[in-house]
């Protein structure tokens, strides 16, 4: 790879033990590339995988390495041992708490980042090494804010994914996020990619708020960086270890993506009807089971009622909030399960407003109170229980 992909300036940073203070955000040189390696028990591959760094970039790149580990095993001080022998500087920054998993990671990585560049690549070697210089080369070369590395175009193979059930979950996977951000995802043909270099001027690292490993749809959706670019790589065998990937990975892939689509108010609200709609089943459900156990209709329609408030607000709370959950969960139940039950109470003098005073048949009567009902319910809740981010103070526990 010619020299020319990076500029001569190269950082001089020394290397930070894993116990150390995190070092703060600085300045660096025009160009200047930061490559961010989120890590969990990869003691196996971490030295490999700097020897491979080391061998690919130039011999003086302006370039730093800043693991993120959030470890339970020896990686930290295998990255500490290794990271002797390399001519870049190598920092490891070792988290106690894994807060949005390895998207978090990447995260509170961008945020200690002052380089002109941000390469995130994953530290099993799945991600061929040598062709960082490129990514950074390739935005350079087109004036492009992010460039993806990608399985699905000319020259990319997606070889490594082990058997034909994780190739489907994958091509599945991106067909449904470029299904739902068609624009976000326009001129990206592989968002599930974890290895892609991203202007730093492009990230706006407080917008983010990611769940799970799929950091660059995140990035994507949130950032909307004005001009991408691809460059086709092959998906290689892991080197040592085992895959990340699991069931509840793929949950919460799926519970991320209905969050980035709800993100819009207008997408909130049809969220929140659609859930509305489903709490009918369990409060038919607990309805049936209270009658038929020997309970009177009346109280059992009001105990069958919370059925469907509870599931309503379990819903909400992991699909359509889950980044405004500011108040403790148990006064958030509280004022959801209160404002719901008003909503009974509101639908039957409504009704007769719009009957005795406008003079509609009960039936239209009843669906324009609905309507009403539902459009105060969803402003109060956002209102009143879900307070957009920085609306309170930091002080407020967090469930």
């Amino acid at each position: 790879m010619s020299e020319d992909l990076w500029p001569p300036h190269a950082l001089d940073a020394p290397h930070v033990p894993d116990d150390a203070e995190a070092p703060a955000p600085r300045a660096c040189g025009t160009g200047s590339v930061t490559l961010i390696i989120p890590t969990f028990n990869e003691s196996g591959n971490v030295a490999e995988l700097l020897r491979r760094l080391t061998a690919s970039l130039p011999a003086r790149p302006p370039c730093e390495v800043l693991f993120v580990d959030d470890s339970t095993d020896d990686t930290p001080a295998v990255i500490e041992k290794a990271a002797a022998g390399c001519p870049f500087p190598v920092t490891v920054l070792h988290r106690e708490r894994p807060d949005g998993g390895l998207g978090g990671a990447v995260v509170e990585g961008i945020q200690r980042s002052g380089s002109d560049w941000i390469v995130v690549m994953d530290a099993d070697l799945q991600h061929p090494p040598h062709l960082v210089p490129e990514l950074v080369g390739e935005g350079t070369r087109t004036g492009a804010d992010l460039v993806v590395a990608s399985r699905y175009i000319s020259g990319g193979s997606r070889a490594g994914l082990a058997g034909g059930y994780r190739v489907a979950v994958s091509r599945g996977a991106t067909w449904l996020a470029k299904g739902l951000f068609p624009r976000a995802l326009h001129g990206i043909s592989d968002p599930m990619s974890g290895f892609f270099a991203m202007r730093r001027t492009a990230v706006t690292a407080d917008a983010l708020r990611p769940l799970g490993y799929k950091i660059l749809l995140e990035l994507a959706v949130r950032c909307r960086p004005a001009r991408t670019a691809e460059v086709p790589f092959v998906f290689q065998d892991r080197y040592a270890g085992e895959s990340k990937s699991t069931a509840r990975e793929g949950l919460r892939f799926l519970t991320h993506l209905a969050a980035l689509r709800s993100a819009a108010p207008l997408a909130r609200m049809i969220g929140f009807g659609l859930i509305g709609l489903s709490g009918f089943v369990p409060n038919l459900l607990a309805l049936w089971l209270l009658t038929h156990a020997g309970m009177h209709y009346l109280p059992a329609e009001i105990v069958a009622n919370q059925a469907g408030v509870l599931w309503n607000f379990l819903l909400i709370e992991q699909l359509l909030f889950r980044d405004r959950r500011h108040r403790h969960w148990a006064d958030r139940l509280g004022r959801f399960a209160l404002l719901a039950n008003a909503d009974l109470l509101l639908r039957i003098p409504l009704i007769a407003l719009f009957v005795g005073r406008l003079g509609l048949d009960v039936l239209p009567a009843t669906a324009l109170a609905l309507v009403t009902t539902f459009v105060l319910r969803f402003a109060a809740t956002e209102a009143l229980v879900y307070l957009p981010r920085g609306s309170r103070a930091a002080t407020v526990t967090r469930s």
